[in-house]
C-alpha cells in the first residue's frame, strides 16, 4: 500500500484571462504536471483568489530581484500552499540583509499600483524577447513547449507574457489587475532548488514567501510558522532522546530507547484493536524476487523507488510494500467461502528508495513500518468490512483526541480490471459510507490504478492538514492478478474481494506527526516515561525508590531522580522532557506514604495535590486506561 503522502499538489491548468480577471476553475480533475516537466514549469499554481495574489507577489518579488541584481536568470514563480516563491541564479548567495531589501524594493512597487496587463505574442517573437533579456532558463521553457507542441503535430504555440510597470515575464497567469491589490506579505527564507529538480542541473536559489488578504491573517500565518519551528520532531526528537539519524543509513531511524518504548506503545494498542477485530497476524518477507512484482504490476509502475539487489544471476529487492506477499499464504489453503473475511494484519519493514533532498525526519523516510492488513472477503461481505474498517479509525485516532476526515478516490483513467467490478467496488463504498454515517470529499479519478481508495485525512494543533493512511477496495491487483479463489456454497471457484487498509500508516510518519502535533508532551498513555519521583533530599531517595516500585508494579513507567541536584533542577528537567507528572517525597510524604503531585505544565504557585501511594496508582492506571477517551 502506497501510504506515505506526496507533497506534490494537485494542479490545474489555468485558464488565460484577462489581467483583470481571475482565472476559473474548470470542474475537471487533472494530474499534477510531471517533476521538471514543460508543464509544471508552466503551471502558476494559480488556482482560486488567493493564489492570484500570491503568483502576483511572485512577479514582484523577481522584479525587486532583477532591480537589485542586474543580471539575475529567473527560474520559476508559483503560487504554493500559504505562499509562493521564486528560483533565481544569482552572483552570489543571499543573506538575511538582501531579503529586507528585496521587501523594503517590493513594497515601493505595491504602492506603486502597477496594472498586471497581458500581452499574447507570437512564438519566435517571444523567444526572440527572452533571448534577448539573457533569460537562458525562460529560453529552455520556449523550447520545451515547442518540441511537445512538434510531437504532437502541432504548429508553433502562441505564448504569453505578463508585465506590470517595468517588469515582464513569460507566463500563463493568472494574476490580480494591479500590485496595489497585493495584501500584507513577508519573505520567509531562502533554500537552494536544482533546475527542473535534476540534481544535475544547476543549483538555484529558491527565495520563500507568504501573502494574505488582511494583516490578521499573515500575523496568525507567521505565528503558526514560529509555532511550528518549535514543534519540529527533528529538534523535538533528538531534546527527548527519541531517536536520531546517521549518514552510515540516510533516511532511516535509530530508535532510542524511550522512542522505541513509544513505538511498542503505539503498536500494543494497534494490536489490542485489531486482536478484538478477529485479525490474524503474519510476516512475510523483506528480500522479494523481481517475479512478484512484475506479476502484481508494480514493476513497470514502481521500480524506480524500489532498492534492487542482484544475487546469483536474479533481481530481487526490498519490498516497497506487503500487500502481493499476502497472496501466498492465501493460497496455502484452498479457501471456503466459510473462511471469509479473512483478515491478515502485519507491521512490515518496508523501503522505498526516496531522493535524499525529499527526506525530512521521520515524515519522509527510506524505511518504515507500516500497520498494514489485507481483508479477503466475499463481495456480500464488503460493505459490512468497510463500514467496520471506517469504525477502526475513527476509535484508533480518537486515542489521540483526533477526528478523522476522508475522501474517496474513485477509477482513474489509467486503471486496470472489469469496469463493471470497478462500479461495483464504488457503489458499494459510498454505501459504508452512508451506513456508517460519515462524510466524505469526492476526489473524481484519484484512485489506484487498481483500486478505488479512501484516504484519511487529520487536523493537527496548529490546524495544519496532513494526509495519514488509506483503505483501497482491490477487485483486480490481488484477486486477479494472483489468482485468488474461494469455494462457494456450490462447490464454484469464486474471486474474493480484497481490501488494503493501514490505519497509522507508516508508523514512523505517524510518529513524527504525534510528536509535532502535541510538542512532545504526550498523553499519558503513550508517555515512554509517565511520572518521575523527585526526592527532595539524600534521605528520601530510598523512599523513592520504594514508591517507583509500587507504581511499576502496577504497569506504570516510572524513574527516580536520584541526582544531587537541588528539587527546582530536577522539576525543571523533567518539565523540559515533558514527563506527564513529578511525584515529590519529603519528610512529611515520607512519613505519610504519600506524594506531592505536579503535574506537567502546572505553573508556579499551582496549588498541588497530595494523595497516599495506593490512591496515587489507582488514579494513574485510570488516567492512562482511558486513552483518549
Amino acid at each position: 500500500m502506497a501510504d506515505q503522502a506526496t507533497d506534490a499538489d494537485k494542479a490545474n491548468a489555468a485558464a488565460e484571462q484577462p489581467a483583470t480577471e481571475v482565472a476559473a476553475l474548470d470542474d475537471e480533475v487533472l494530474e499534477a504536471p510531471e517533476r521538471g516537466s514543460v508543464d509544471e514549469l508552466l503551471d502558476a499554481g494559480a488556482h482560486d483568489e488567493i493564489d492570484a495574489m500570491r503568483h502576483s507577489t511572485a512577479h514582484v518579488m523577481a522584479e525587486a530581484v532583477l532591480d537589485l541584481f542586474p543580471g539575475a536568470k529567473l527560474g520559476i514563480g508559483p503560487a504554493v500552499a500559504d505562499g509562493f516563491y521564486y528560483d533565481f541564479d544569482l552572483p552570489r548567495a543571499l543573506t538575511p540583509d538582501d531579503l529586507e531589501a528585496i521587501e523594503a524594493r517590493m513594497r515601493q512597487s505595491v504602492a506603486e499600483n502597477h496594472a498586471f496587463v497581458r500581452k499574447e505574442v507570437s512564438f519566435d517573437d517571444g523567444r526572440a524577447a527572452v533571448e534577448g533579456m539573457g533569460q537562458t532558463y525562460k529560453v529552455e521553457i520556449l523550447d520545451d513547449l515547442a518540441a511537445k507542441a512538434k510531437a504532437a503535430g502541432e504548429g508553433s504555440p502562441s505564448i504569453s507574457f505578463y508585465e506590470h510597470g517595468p517588469f515582464s515575464d513569460l507566463c500563463r497567469g493568472p494574476h490580480v489587475a494591479s500590485t496595489g491589490k497585493i495584501g500584507p506579505f513577508k519573505l520567509l527564507s531562502v533554500a537552494g532548488a536544482y533546475w527542473r529538480g535534476n540534481e544535475k542541473r544547476p543549483m538555484l536559489q529558491r527565495i520563500y514567501g507568504t501573502v494574505w488578504a488582511e494583516q490578521q491573517a499573515l500575523d496568525d500565518f507567521l505565528w503558526r510558522r514560529a509555532e511550528a519551528k518549535k514543534r519540529d520532531h527533528r529538534r523535538l526528537g533528538v531534546q527527548l532522546d527519541l531517536f536520531s539519524f546517521h549518514d552510515v543509513s540516510p533516511g532511516t531511524a535509530f530508535w532510542h530507547p524511550k522512542g522505541q518504548k513509544l513505538w511498542r506503545l503505539l503498536e500494543g494498542a494497534m494490536r489490542e484493536l485489531q486482536d478484538r477485530r478477529g485479525y490474524l497476524e503474519v510476516s512475510t518477507p523483506i528480500v522479494v524476487s523481481e517475479r512478484l512484482w512484475r506479476q502484481s504490476g508494480h514493476w513497470d509502475l514502481y521500480r524506480d523507488n524500489m532498492f534492487l539487489i542482484e544475487s546469483e544471476n536474479q533481481m530481487f529487492s526490498l519490498k516497497p510494500m506487503n500487500c502481493p506477499e499476502s497472496t501466498f499464504i492465501y493460497r496455502s489453503h484452498l479457501r471456503s467461502y466459510r473462511d471469509l473475511p479473512l483478515r491478515y494484519s502485519e507491521f512490515g519493514r518496508l523501503h522505498r528508495n526516496e531522493r535524499s533532498g525529499t527526506l525530512s525526519g521521520l515524515t519522509r523516510v527510506r524505511q518504515f513500518i507500516q500497520d498494514d492488513a489485507h481483508i479477503y472477503v466475499r463481495p456480500d461481505q464488503l460493505m459490512g468490512e468497510l463500514t467496520a474498517i471506517l469504525g477502526e479509525v475513527r476509535e484508533a485516532y480518537g486515542w489521540f483526541g483526533l477526528m478523522p476526515r476522508f475522501s474517496f478516490a474513485t477509477k482513474p483513467d489509467k486503471a486496470i480490471g472489469d469496469p463493471a467490478l470497478w462500479e461495483q467496488a464504488e457503489r458499494l463504498t459510498v454505501e459504508a459510507f452512508a451506513a456508517a454515517d460519515i462524510s466524505y470529499e469526492l476526489k473524481p479519478k484519484d484512485g489506484t490504478f487498481y483500486a478505488p481508495k479512501i484516504d484519511i485525512y487529520i487536523d493537527d494543533a496548529l490546524g495544519r492538514e496532513w494526509q495519514m493512511a488509506t483503505i483501497q477496495i482491490d477487485l483486480t491487483m490481488l484477486p486477479e492478478q494472483f489468482d485468488l479463489t474461494y469455494v462457494d456454497a456450490e462447490g464454484k471457484h469464486q474471486r474474493p474481494m480484497a481490501i488494503h487498509r493501514a490505519i497509522y500508516g507508516s508508523l514512523e510518519r505517524f510518529i513524527g506527526i504525534l510528536i509535532e502535533h502535541f510538542a512532545g508532551a504526550f498523553p499519558l498513555w503513550i508517555a515512554p516515561v509517565q511520572a518521575v519521583v523527585i526526592p527532595i533530599a539524600d534521605r528520601h531517595v530510598g523512599p523513592a525508590e520504594e514508591l517507583a516500585s509500587v507504581l511499576r508494579a502496577k504497569g506504570l513507567r516510572v524513574e527516580v531522580d536520584g541526582s544531587d541536584s537541588r528539587m527546582q533542577n530536577k522539576i525543571r528537567l523533567a518539565q523540559e522532557q515533558k514527563v506527564p507528572y513529578m511525584l515529590v517525597l519529603g519528610d512529611r510524604e515520607v512519613e505519610a506514604r504519600s506524594a506531592t503531585v505536579r503535574p506537567r505544565g502546572a505553573e508556579k504557585g499551582t496549588a498541588q495535590e497530595t494523595l497516599t501511594w495506593d490512591a496515587l496508582a489507582d488514579r494513574l492506571v485510570a488516567e492512562a486506561a482511558a486513552r483518549g477517551a
